[in-house]
């Protein structure tokens, strides 16, 4: 029997082209202010529309500050990023939610809370970590400049179809263990490629146990395994996540949409190209030493030996601990920090924050640290509020800012200094990823939270 993915893929192929790749059709198509300039000039230069507007929906994420959004940008390059966005939008017209409109956010978080992500769908975006929307049952994946362009004229995409993978997570997860160290987990086992040609399909007690905010971060990690993308087949908890949401089904078709989505799983004869299988048990908080996710150990751990690495990974190995200012078989534990981020489309959601506000309620930031506390979207601020939980972080010496990609790639005001040490909820950790020179440890909300009131790594199972 067909796995998911291949009953999803296959629905959306329109046409096979001998030899080559097939033409498949895009149900969404979401486009923030990087990646689609180019492809609207294209279209603008070839003189057509956008073939299906109503299936693209537009915000700007990446280049917005996270201060004063109801005043105009200054940062030069980040305004004309934005306001070319806007522009395009207007003149094909697309759906827009500029900043401080109530819908805007990262885009990654705003399409599964407003339901415009479902399960079944195809949905490509210029952004490799497209994959989260998979949290929803979707086979969703990141493209390049050129294939934006293709998508917003034809709504179709020329791909070759992945390999398939499952990887199953079973048992229960311990104390403090998160969806962001199952992921972290998985990339240091798996490596960086890994996964590479694949779409992989998350399952297992794990899986099944995972929130949806928790399998949002797990599908957003799966680019850093190398794979196309990565997804989860919908069930109960996603049905109840998405009853009610913008632009989610109502009345009868909901009931229709349910009905087909319950249909959207591997049968237990489904033949993937790959299994792996992992025990929770394995599995506590995790931080990254090194320069690629992949470099990831559990925090009471030790970084590994040069002998524990194979010989010709271990140049890279050595030039990323010189970059990080660490040494083979060092410990993390207690390491000063000065900077510590919560945020990105891996860890913005309103569990992130409940989760960090657990740890620092009662406390204090620590002295030196600065926390960049960032929503990922204006709902997760509302949320934020009526909860409460901004007055308790405002208590503990914590700032809430406003939505946007923020610190997780410093294209815009929010970067680390050279030399400086962040714990961040974000998704890479790549040399002056977070801002020329800076030095990114990858963790959880808790262990965030732990750094942030301590100022140093700190195991939040201690405290």
């Amino acid at each position: 029997m067909n796995t998911l993915f291949d009953k999803i893929w296959d629905s959306h192929v329109v046409n096979n082209i001998e030899d080559g790749p097939q033409q498949l059709y895009i149900d969404r198509l979401y486009c923030h202010e990087v990646t689609s300039p180019q492809a609207f000039e294209g279209l603008r230069q070839r003189g057509i529309k956008c073939f299906r507007p109503e299936k693209i929906f537009c915000m700007p994420d990446h280049n917005t500050p996270t201060r004063n959004q109801d005043r105009p940008i200054e940062e030069p390059v980040s305004k004309k990023q934005v306001d070319t966005l806007a522009a395009n939008a207007a003149e094909f017209g697309l759906s827009y939610y500029g900043m401080m409109d109530p819908r805007n956010g990262i885009i990654h978080v705003v399409g599964p809370e407003r339901g415009l992500s479902l399960p079944g769908m195809t949905i490509v975006c210029g952004d490799s970590h497209t994959s989260t929307h998979g949290a929803v049952g979707a086979v969703a994946f990141g493209i390049g400049t050129s294939e934006v362009e293709m998508v917003m004229a034809s709504q179709c995409i020329l791909q070759q179809k992945p390999k398939s993978m499952r990887i199953s997570i079973e048992g229960k997860l311990g104390k403090c263990v998160t969806a962001k160290d199952v992921a972290l987990f998985l990339m240091s086992r798996i490596t960086t490629s890994g996964a590479t040609g694949y779409f992989v399909e998350y399952a297992g007690s794990v899986v099944r146990d995972m929130s949806m905010e928790g399998r949002l971060t797990l599908c957003n990690l799966s680019i850093e395994m190398g794979a196309r993308g990565g997804f989860i087949a919908p069930d109960e908890k996603t049905f109840e996540y998405l009853k009610g949401r913008e632009f989610a089904p109502k009345g009868e078709d909901w009931d229709k949409a349910v009905a087909y989505w319950k249909t959207l799983k591997s049968g237990d004869d489904a033949v993937f190209d790959r299994e792996l299988v992992f025990d929770a048990a394995q599995i506590g908080p995790m931080v990254t030493y090194g320069t690629n996710p992949g470099m990831g150990m559990e925090i009471s751990g030790t970084i590994p030996q040069e002998a524990d690495i194979a010989p010709e990974g271990r140049k890279s190995f050595l030039k990323s601990l010189d970059y990080m200012g660490f040494q083979p078989g060092e410990s993390l534990l207690g390491k000063k920090i000065d900077y510590v981020f919560l945020g990105a489309c891996t860890n913005g959601r309103i569990e992130d924050f409940r989760a960090f506000a657990s740890v620092v309620k009662g406390r204090r930031k620590a002295d030196g640290v600065t926390a960049w506390l960032v929503p990922g979207s204006w709902e997760v601020r509302r949320q934020i509020s009526e909860e409460g939980l901004d007055k308790e972080l405002e208590a503990a010496g914590f700032e809430i800012r406003q939505p946007g990609c923020s610190a997780c790639l410093a294209m815009n005001e929010d970067k680390i200094p050279a030399g400086k040490y962040s714990v961040s909820t974000s998704n890479r950790n790549f040399e002056g990823r977070q801002g020329p020179g800076s030095r990114t440890i990858l963790a959880s909300p808790l262990v965030a939270a732990a750094a942030a009131v301590t100022g140093r790594i700190t195991d939040p199972r201690n405290i």
